[in-house]
């Protein structure tokens, strides 16, 4: 059995499975990346609510884990060389995971990189503009008189999309008929900017029929509707 001990976490949330690899997360866009990663790849693992409510995300076990307080990070008891790893990042442990399974990364080197690519195009641009407009649109910022940041948001948020839409003209996925990695990093962000964040009008969806094309067929796949709602969110009080 694979000793978690030395990994502080494991004392506020114990693996009742230790052999198997431990998520940290909540059902949030960048959450979700890796429950749907694990779910295609067929991976065991035990999922550990991280509660945002209750400030889990602050607690000293959890930043011992990921010293910057965000969700998911993932503790490998099997990592490099057999020894735990712990890891945090979703697009970093998108990678690991498709490089430790050799699922949903191409072999080939080129097509490999250009996956990659994509993957940091979410993280360095969808997540983060996405994430605004859903700020701005529904949650404090859209109480604020002032419309210009949200304006800001909206427009980046509509180039992007149309960088997505341009890349999915023929395409059944990011990279052609290939799904990857890429495609479990980005489209989790574009269906909660259109549901969630109810800004779909705001930003003209209707305008990017390749982009809604792609974002249904992915939100149809069995491991993306077993995925994105794991862990179950906490229930209200």
């Amino acid at each position: 059995m694979s000793d978690l001990s030395a990994f502080p976490i494991t004392k506020r949330w114990p693996a009742k499975h230790p052999d198997r690899l431990q998520l940290y997360s909540l059902p949030t866009p960048n959450g979700v990346k890796i429950s749907i990663m694990l779910e295609e790849i067929g991976l065991p693992y035990e999922v550990h609510l991280v509660d945002f409510g209750k400030d889990d995300q602050k607690t000293p076990e959890f930043l011992s884990l990921n010293p910057n307080g965000k969700i998911p990070a993932i503790l490998d008891p099997d990592g490099p060389g057999g020894k735990p790893l712990g890891l945090f990042e979703s697009g970093a442990i998108l990678q690991y995971l498709a490089e430790k399974t050799g699922k949903l990364l191409p072999a080939d080197a080129a097509r490999r990189w250009q996956t990659i690519q994509w993957v940091h195009f979410q993280m360095g641009g969808i997540g983060p503009m996405f994430g605004q407009v859903g700020f701005f649109h529904k949650w404090a910022g859209k109480s604020w008189e002032d419309k210009r940041p949200r304006d800001r948001y909206v427009a980046e948020a509509k180039r992007l999309l149309n960088v997505l839409e341009q890349r999915l003209v023929g395409r059944d996925w990011l990279m052609g008929d290939t799904y990857t990695i890429a495609d479990i990093a980005t489209f989790p962000w574009v269906n909660n900017l259109v549901t969630f964040y109810e800004a779909g009008e705001l930003v003209g969806y209707s305008d990017f029929p390749n982009v809604d094309r792609v974002v249904k067929t992915f939100m149809a796949r069995p491991a993306v509707v077993r995925g994105r709602n794991i862990p179950e969110r906490p229930k209200p009080a």
